[in-house]
């Protein structure tokens, strides 16, 4: 069953040069193996990152690797975008996406990815808040905001899950071509309007406990920007949803 899945890995990267050649390494070799293709979306940065990046297919022989460099920055959410189309367009099955910057462990990607190639869940979601995130060095005010922020939207939402921003995620692709995702921001906050759309279309999600890593990596995210982006979003969302209060931008998304 499972090696009937076409089966990709995303990674989003930017100005990660020194991280990128760590997370490829990582990769448990019995996947790399059997996936359709690694790809790598480079957002414009401004270091080698993609330079190393084709270096190490080089190197390793790796010719189900590529990378895509973006002419400009697209947002965290746009790079999100191309990469979903893609999967779309080539047929894929899942699709993992897998940070850059090493701070996902690709280790445990089988324990993500298992649950959709056998489709009891459309969205994997790598939860570190129902590990030992503090112990992993996360950030006091991050855990905290995490935490606060999840608070809010399981209310809101009428969920139950252990955290809503985690970046290590797994989709099933003919998922991803039932909603909208286009239409969604192309900032941090994607990652939250895209769960929004799985819960609206009813679709199944599920999560599984990570590891948490925080080493001495670049942070490209404005948190204070960040939570309240996702409080809006969230907000309006439930006021427009009720009937209560209606929300262009979500009319726009949802088209209604």
């Amino acid at each position: 069953m499972t090696n009937a899945k076409k089966v990709a890995i995303y990674i989003p990267a930017f100005n990660a040069a020194s991280t990128i050649v760590t997370v490829l390494d990582r990769i448990p070799k019995k996947l790399l193996d059997r996936v359709a293709e690694v790809f790598i979306v480079d957002n414009n940065s401004t270091d080698s990152t993609s330079m190393v990046a084709i270096q190490y297919r080089e190197q390793k022989g790796l010719h189900n690797l590529e990378v895509i460099r973006n002419p400009q920055n697209m947002g965290y959410g746009g790079s999100q975008k191309i990469a979903y189309q893609r999967c779309i367009d080539k047929g894929y099955d899942c699709v993992v996406m897998l940070h850059g910057d090493a701070q996902y462990a690709p280790e445990v990607c089988e324990s993500l990815l298992d649950p959709v190639e056998k489709g009891a869940a459309d969205l994997m979601f790598g939860s570190r808040m129902s590990g030992r995130p503090l112990a992993g060095g996360m950030p006091l005010i991050r855990y905290l905001g995490n935490r606060f922020l999840t608070a809010c939207q399981n209310i809101l939402l009428k969920t139950k899950l252990t955290e809503f921003h985690s970046g290590y995620r797994v989709y099933s692709v003919p998922a991803l071509a039932k909603i909208p995702f286009q239409r969604l921001s192309s900032d941090y906050h994607f990652d939250t309007e895209i769960i929004i759309l799985f819960i609206n279309a009813g679709l199944k999600i599920r999560e599984v406990p990570i590891p948490t890593h925080y080493g001495d990596e670049e942070n490209y995210v404005n948190v204070w920007k960040y939570g309240r982006d996702v409080l809006v979003t969230t907000g309006t969302y439930f006021l427009h949803r009720l009937g209560l209060r209606k929300s262009r931008r979500w009319s726009a998304i949802l088209g209604s």
